[in-house]
């Protein structure tokens, strides 16, 4: 086993013996990191080729990131939402901008922006839509992964996020990715809202195909119906546009956002949406401590700002065709099948030859990590600011696990 050859650093040992067992992380002890590289404990440097599931779209200590960090903690970190301070105003406009909505409600996680968003659509249904008291439901997707609360777990596919936690929150309803006709099928009067990753994340990297983002959007209008795109991993220049809606010229009536727009420096995430449905929420209806605080607005508003020179996704985009090209030379070469668009991909290799787990160590002892999920597909999401060189690198490292 591939396990007894690592060495396992005192610090590994240390961490699990006084960590609850809820992750399962490589043997690395990562402690400094800079731009698409990471340095651990013992000088060894690793390509990073998870960046941190997409937080890192921007690589690790971006130097104009840092900076807006470093000024904004020699001024004020934390007012709470009881009082307005001077970042506030202009994260939102820019934010909502880039989005093209009227309204940002600013939140710390993603699964907190996700909870945001159903809890926005249930309310709109009740008080716009006109569905009566408590009969609200939302279609999701098989595969989907929105987070791990007790209520998002409930319409969780994933035995392993889901057993042994009910009871479970209802109003949801399941249907098959990328099936419209089951999607259709499954809206009904008391329907709020369809809520989606334009492409699947934690499930493998799984395009839906053509056409499909754009039938759901005509259906949700014809069915007054909001569509609701968690663009959390997919978002902010991981698939060569802004948002991965973009590539079916689809825009949604609400963008869930974060990981990316922290800049890998504090957790941020927001909804985004027009007044006729973030409006309809009142003070005191939903809230958060720390969402919004002043240190998490003056990075993620810069984030917004590299953002708005479109060169990061120009960059993912690029980069993208030659990381997916690169990938799909290894078919049949070890590899069953490549999924993804820009820097983001799934890869699914041959069971018969070793699983994602040992695919992803094996990596790891040739300086490259990355994730494994589902049984033998690992993912690969680089940092916007890798090079071709080390894109090539990233490939020929792959290749060589392949061949053993």
């Amino acid at each position: 086993m591939i396990e007894d050859m690592l060495r396992t650093p005192a610090a590994v040992q240390d961490a699990e013996r006084h960590t609850a067992h809820n992750y399962h992380p490589l043997p690395v002890v990562i402690s400094s990191a800079e731009g698409a590289w990471v340095t651990d404990v013992d000088g060894k440097r690793y390509l990073d080729c998870l960046a941190g599931y997409s937080a890192l779209n921007f690589g690790h200590r971006h130097p104009t990131l840092i900076a807006a960090a470093h000024a904004q903690l020699d001024k004020l970190t934390l007012t709470s939402r009881a009082f307005l301070h001077d970042q506030f105003a202009d994260f939102c406009r820019e934010l909502a901008a880039l989005c093209g909505k009227d309204l940002v409600l600013p939140m710390n996680t993603g699964a907190e922006a996700v909870e945001t968003g159903i809890k926005v659509a249930r309310k709109w249904g009740y008080q716009v839509k006109g569905v009566p008291a408590g009969q609200a439901n939302i279609v999701v997707a098989e595969g989907n992964f929105h987070g791990r609360t007790t209520t998002i777990v409930s319409f969780s596919t994933d035995s392993d996020a889901r057993a042994d936690f009910g009871p479970y929150t209802p109003g949801f309803r399941i249907v098959p990715y990328g099936d419209l006709a089951a999607l259709t099928e499954a809206i009904d009067e008391h329907t709020v809202a369809v809520l989606l990753e334009p492409i699947q994340g934690e499930q493998g990297v799984v395009v839906p195909p053509e056409g499909y983002l754009h039938g759901v959007r005509l259906l949700c209008t014809e069915r007054n119906v909001l569509f609701i795109a968690d663009e959390i991993q997919s978002g902010l220049g991981r698939t060569g546009t802004t948002f991965a809606c973009e590539h079916e010229g689809v825009v949604p009536d609400m963008y869930l956002l974060g990981k990316a727009l922290g800049g890998g420096i504090v957790p941020v995430s927001a909804v985004a949406a027009d007044t006729d449905v973030l409006g309809v929420l009142q003070p005191g209806q939903h809230g958060s401590t720390f969402g919004g605080n002043p240190l998490a607005c003056a990075v993620a508003t810069e984030v917004v700002r590299l953002l708005a020179t479109g060169e990061f996704q120009r960059r993912s985009a690029a980069l993208g065709e030659r990381l997916q090209a690169g990938l799909r030379g290894l078919i049949g070469k070890g590899l069953v099948a490549v999924r993804g668009r820009g820097l983001w991909a799934g890869l699914d290799i041959d069971p018969a030859l070793m699983s994602g787990r040992e695919a992803c160590e094996r990596l790891m002892e040739r300086g490259v990590l990355a994730k494994d999920t589902h049984g033998s597909t690992i993912r690969l999401a680089p940092p916007l600011v890798i090079t071709e060189e080390e894109i090539d690198h990233a490939v020929a490292q792959v290749a060589a696990v392949l061949a053993g």
